[in-house]
């Protein structure tokens, strides 16, 4: 989704040229899983980041293109949104020091975009949901300029036949509201975690990657509020969810579930299984035919880069050529603050591969309705979820992390040799969190309780206490 493409515009002969080239380039993914063709450099690890530009009014600043003009670093990219940026690190081999050279190449990367912006008169800050964003900042005005965004709008609207999106969510109040367009996913900023797999492994952490989600989030959240309404404590997922829904309409008649999803069961052979349902069940919605070899996969890419499952199989290319696997973990918020950030992601990394690498595996054990039920529970609840684990309990999470899924990811970072001075750092960042009961989304609602409802006050004590790098479970209310 990540690819520029060269116009918003597309007659019927498009898609039908798409589809053959998806079809083509489908069956010739399945012979290099059944050949077993992908990269054995393995496991490595990623991240992106999202993250808003800000006024001195702590409200969006639609100014993007100028910041990343001046800022000339091929690592920032542009969102859906002109107040949006994306932030990219260079992936590391997971092993040894990679944690601590993530935060170093992020932290170096966010001050020289602090700096640039600070030349505009704006701000950068990391958050799941801005308090302070408004519908009305939400519009069509505020698109960055890519055709990409123009043509997604477009063919979401083509595939609803016409009607505006209808965003409802029951949280601790309830928000009902109508828009016109894609723009409400623009609110949703993300951190978002690859990791790179062998083609043999590479079902096993897919199904670890789901079940962790829950716990992950519950721990994680950091988006309570929208449009002034507590909601979820994570409510980057039900917004996400809605915001680019085309179920229920005649053109959009071939799919199983929603483009934004939690997915429709654990992968069982290989991932090949879920770039065959893109084919099968979910429509094109950017038709751009490219002139390229079909072992570049553009079509495939760009059609599996509009399919946003919560944890997504991603194909990209070592730099040699040779294909790879990699999964993208979607489901965090951006922030609190950049430690916080590695300190999830090392949390992530450590559960995955201690799962993954179980003699018995447990998605066995565990339902996948049940991985489902316990990731909308802990979006919803939080640090106050109550979930089924692999032994068939139901627990509250917040114990259950600190008891089991905590220790067990420091386990599963040893086996990976991540250093034990990065697996202690990280690790005890989050047991002080989940600890406090202090995730980004318990400090939002202690903030609102103890100063009220203005969400512009709350985004600029938000802003001022990431600045300093304490993280979240240490922030004064």
């Amino acid at each position: 989704m990540g690819d520029e493409i060269a116009h918003s515009h597309f007659q019927e002969s498009d898609f039908a040229d798409f589809r053959e080239h998806l079809a083509t380039e489908t069956k010739l993914l399945g012979e290099w899983f059944q050949q077993g063709g992908f990269s054995s450099r393995v496991p490595a690890c990623g991240l992106e980041v999202e993250a808003w530009l800000i006024d001195a009014q702590a409200l969006p600043a639609p100014v993007n293109s100028l910041l990343l003009e001046r800022l000339g670093n091929p690592l920032v990219v542009p969102e859906l949104a002109q107040f949006n940026v994306e932030l990219n690190v260079e992936p590391q081999a997971l092993r040894g020091g990679a944690l601590g050279l993530l935060e170093t190449e992020l932290h170096d990367t966010w001050c020289e975009c602090q700096k640039v912006a600070a030349s505009l008169d704006t701000r950068l800050v990391m958050t799941g949901i801005l308090p302070s964003v408004a519908q009305q900042h939400l519009t069509l005005a505020n698109m960055s300029q890519q055709k990409r965004y123009r043509a997604l709008n477009e063919q979401v609207l083509r595939l609803r036949e016409g009607k505006p999106l209808m965003l409802d969510i029951h949280g601790r109040e309830h928000l009902n509201v109508v828009h016109a367009d894609v723009m409400l996913e623009s609110a949703t900023t993300s951190l978002q975690l690859h990791l790179k797999v062998g083609c043999g492994q590479a079902v096993r952490y897919y199904n670890a990657a789901q079940i962790v989600s829950a716990p992950l989030v519950a721990a994680c959240a950091n988006s309570p509020y929208l449009f002034g309404k507590s909601l979820w404590d994570e409510t980057r997922v039900p917004l996400f969810e809605q915001s680019v829904e085309v179920g229920g309409f005649a053109g959009a008649s071939r799919g199983p579930v929603r483009r934004v999803s939690f997915g429709t069961g654990y992968a069982k052979e290989s991932l090949f299984e879920c770039f065959v349902e893109n084919e099968a069940h979910f429509p094109v919605l950017l038709p751009m035919v490219f002139d390229a070899p079909d072992a570049q996969l553009r079509h495939l890419r760009l059609h599996n880069g509009t399919i946003w499952r919560w944890n997504r199989p991603l194909i990209g290319f070592d730099d040699d050529g040779t294909p790879h696997l990699r999964i993208e973990h979607r489901v965090l918020p951006a922030g609190p603050t950049i430690t916080d950030s590695i300190a999830n992601a090392a949390f992530f990394y450590g559960l995955v591969h201690a799962l993954a690498s179980r003699d018995a595996s447990p998605e066995a054990v565990l339902p996948f309705a049940t991985a489902r039920d316990n990731f909308y529970a802990a979006a919803r609840h939080g640090l106050d979820a109550q979930i089924t684990w692999l032994d068939g309990r139901k627990l509250p999470v917040q114990g259950l992390l600190l008891d089991e899924l905590i220790p067990l990811a420091r386990y599963g970072l040893g086996l990976l040799d991540i250093d034990a001075a990065e697996r202690d750092h990280y690790l005890d960042i989050i047991r002080q969190r989940v600890g406090n009961a202090c995730t980004g989304a318990a400090w939002q609602r202690a903030y609102v309780v103890r100063h009220a409802c203005d969400m512009a006050a709350l985004t600029e004590a938000y802003y001022q206490r990431q600045e300093s790098g304490v993280p979240v479970h240490d922030w004064s209310a």
